[in-house]
């Protein structure tokens, strides 16, 4: 039974996922691979593909916790699908800050911001090492028009993103910090959850000091609400991993309001 969800890619468009250091001496660059033989293509966009058009839009590429698979200024030219692993997405502020603005896991898609301006517009950051599989645009283009499934499925995958930018909003603009902070958690279980791994039971890969950033909030007031729930027994909380032992509870705190 799996229990901590170590997201190494089982389940959106990832296969299970074997440590950089056990993978053998392949390195990053073009491996073809086959979308039918992966255990996220459900939850991936290639599950339209099969046999001579996966091996000709797909490589794989590997890249290290904590190096850059694309920056916000880039030319655009592909899409990524994470095959295993765990990515930030950051833009810079014109006070030298760093924004996060969404955490991407197995089998979700990466460089969509690109389509419109040609240029992407957030840098993507490794949060441990990963794998994507490289999509070239052009090619996939073509691909889709040949194919409708697979043009249904982009469409969806567009779908997705935008929803998740309207959920950030809501998050930043109407939730107070406690309410953020369950909404990440349960939204994150859920995720968990589609990829086969325990809902309750899971391992963060980003800091807390990334949190709050992505949820509009300063670290220690992260810090505050994990220790609130956790002494409300709605949390256990050990460095990094997390275990949701209420989840109604923490469902009720998505709408408590706070003096």
């Amino acid at each position: 039974m799996r229990t901590k969800a170590n997201i190494a890619g089982h389940a959106s468009g990832t296969a299970p996922f074997i440590p950089l250091s056990q993978a053998g001496p392949k390195p990053v660059s073009k491996v073809q691979t086959r979308c039918t033989a992966c255990n996220l293509r459900e939850l991936c966009l290639p599950c339209g593909l099969s046999g001579t058009d996966e091996e000709l839009v797909y490589t794989r590429k590997r890249v290290k916790r904590g190096n850059t698979l694309y920056r916000a200024g880039d030319g655009f030219n592909s899409l990524y699908a994470i095959r295993s692993g765990f990515f930030k997405t950051t833009l810079m502020l014109d006070d030298s800050r760093e924004q996060v603005t969404a955490f991407h896991m197995g089998g979700e898609m990466l460089g969509l911001d690109g389509i419109g301006g040609g240029t992407h517009g957030t840098s993507a950051v490794a949060l441990e090492d990963s794998e994507v599989c490289v999509m070239l645009y052009s090619r996939l283009l073509e691909v889709t028009q040949s194919i409708p499934m697979l043009q249904n499925q982009f469409h969806k995958v567009m779908s997705r993103e935008i929803s998740r930018e309207h959920g950030v909003m809501m998050l930043l603009g109407s939730m107070r910090a406690e309410e953020r902070l369950a909404t990440f958690l349960l939204n994150l279980s859920q995720r968990f959850g589609a990829r086969a791994y325990s809902r309750n039971d899971f391992q963060l890969r980003m800091t807390r000091r990334e949190i709050g950033s992505y949820l509009g909030l300063k670290l220690e007031t992260v810090s505050r609400a994990f220790s609130k729930f956790q002494e409300e027994g709605v949390l256990d909380v050990q460095q990094k991993n997390v275990k949701i032992l209420d989840a109604g509870k923490l469902r009720e705190a998505m709408g408590r309001r706070l003096l």
